[in-house]
């Protein structure tokens, strides 16, 4: 089942086209990963299929009245700001909000989806800790949960495992995974080449806003392309666990 199609999206940033005339769908069961250098419109390109950049083309979620579009799609932005003294159960809690809770889970079913996603990001004993006291990676794991709480078919994670430690950068994948293994979908910004080509069913690579490769990681990732987009020669294996890439040293594009 298919739970985001974009037809030649397309988004402006003042007179610069951010994201040019991109077109591809996320199903049920898919960890996607979005790959590429900076500025190549990553960022921009979810934003605009939530609806909350102006956009042409057409966007099957920016097109859901906003109410729907809550209960459809989670969104965990770059930003990791948590501005409220608030204590880490409450602030997850937010994330049922889009299901008729409140500021706090008072239902059986809210109570439920906020301890599971406390459990997710290994947060069971920070319940009750004060979330602006806790380090920056844990705040992410603290935001990540909130929507993870949310229990929507759609995650959108705008890098998500930035400022994790190894271990907890793993962990969020393998959360990725269950979601999808659970009939939901994921689509998530990464720059770790190797977290995403490990742990990603599928790549998207952007460069310059323009979509240059949608594939298995082992196609996407290939040696022209590491040259070429991100201007970097890498290690590559095929390993029992899957494909490991490790970058080695940056490299002249191809004339």
């Amino acid at each position: 089942m298919m739970l985001l199609g974009l037809e030649y999206l397309t988004v402006f940033r003042g007179d610069r086209k951010v994201v040019d005339a991109v077109s591809l769908a996320v199903a049920a069961g898919e960890v996607v990963g979005l790959v590429g250098p900076n500025g190549a419109g990553k960022t921009t390109l979810m934003r605009g299929a939530l609806g909350l950049l102006p956009h042409e083309g057409r966007s099957t979620l920016a097109a859901l009245p906003t109410e729907a579009r809550s209960r459809h799609a989670a969104w965990l932005p770059q930003a990791r700001e948590i501005a409220w003294p608030v204590s880490v159960e409450t602030l997850v809690a937010l994330g049922r909000i889009p299901h008729g809770a409140r500021w706090f889970a008072d239902s059986h079913e809210d109570v439920r989806a906020v301890s599971a996603a406390l459990a997710q990001m290994d947060l069971d004993g920070f319940r009750h800790r004060i979330a602006t006291r806790l380090s920056g990676g844990e705040q992410a794991r603290v935001l990540l949960a909130r929507a993870l709480a949310q229990e929507t078919p759609l995650l959108l994670a705008d890098e998500p495992i930035a400022g994790l430690d190894p271990a907890h950068q793993i962990a969020t994948m393998e959360v990725f995974h269950a979601l999808a293994g659970q009939g939901h979908a994921v689509m998530a910004s990464l720059h770790d080449l190797g977290i995403a080509a490990r742990f990603c069913t599928r790549l998207v690579m952007l460069d310059a806003g323009r979509l240059v490769a949608d594939g298995p990681p082992g196609d996407v990732l290939s040696p022209a392309r590491l040259r070429d987009v991100f201007g970097i020669t890498a290690w590559r294996s095929e390993t029992p666990e899957g494909l490991v890439i490790q970058p080695i040293a940056r490299a002249e594009a191809a004339p």
